[in-house]
């Protein structure tokens, strides 16, 4: 298949892509939270060329007991960490306060175990009074996003966006409602998988995550002196 009949070569030219549309954020020094580790080198890209702060985002599911492959909420990491749950959901499975307060621990656990990975000893940038853009390399379904999106929201940004190459137009509007405003490159239909829209969509390996993070400490040093005045 040739070049022209993908969007994206690869996840660093959807960055640079991405960046373009998200430039008119710039003046605002926004936090560029990547879901890892597909998203991180997308958001790297947008972070560099808007020269501004970049953090990870981690999300893990909290799984129904017994079925962990069922979700009835998730953990959603950052420096104020939150407890996403689909209410609905554990009332008709009637699950326990105990099962959830024990899932919740774990998984905050794992969360800390990969962003030490990751980051080391660096802590989680504040989100509260920043503008903050959420950033993967594609969404199917949305619901690690949808999650996602209202941890962050639960942490008073001034104002939440999300950026992604690609997605399907009816998962774009479902996850409009949960942020500000919504920015895409492509809503290919039918849609597929996202890895269809990618000439190259290798996996993001952990190294490559911890280089770009690394990198990364560099960018948005006018950012973090304006959010801490």
């Amino acid at each position: 298949m040739s070049r022209g009949s993908f969007p994206f070569e690869d996840r660093q030219d959807a960055g640079i892509q991405l960046a373009v549309r998200l430039a008119k954020f710039a003046t605002k020094h926004p936090l560029i939270l990547a879901l890892p580790r597909g998203g991180v080198p997308v958001a790297f890209e947008v972070a560099k060329a808007l020269d501004t702060q970049l953090d990870l985002l981690i999300v893990r599911k909290i799984g129904a007991p017994g079925h962990e492959e069922f979700g009835i909420g998730a953990v959603v990491d950052g420096a104020s960490p939150q407890l996403v749950l689909n209410e609905e959901t554990v009332r008709q499975l009637a699950v326990g306060q105990d099962y959830i307060r024990a899932e919740t621990q774990r998984q905050l656990a794992e969360i800390e175990r990969r962003r030490k990975a990751y980051c080391g000893d660096r802590q989680p940038i504040e989100i509260e009074g920043r503008t903050v853009i959420v950033v993967d390399d594609g969404i199917a379904t949305g619901g690690t996003m949808k999650a996602a999106l209202r941890g962050i929201r639960r942490n008073d940004p001034a104002s939440l966006i999300l950026a992604v190459p690609v997605a399907p137009s009816l998962t774009i509007r479902e996850l409009s409602a949960e942020c500000d405003e919504a920015i895409w490159l492509s809503t290919p239909e039918p849609f597929g998988a996202v890895g269809a829209f990618y000439r190259d969509f290798r996996q993001t390996s952990d190294a490559e995550v911890i280089a770009l993070m690394d990198e990364a400490r560099g960018f948005g040093l006018q950012a973090a002196r304006a959010a801490t005045h």
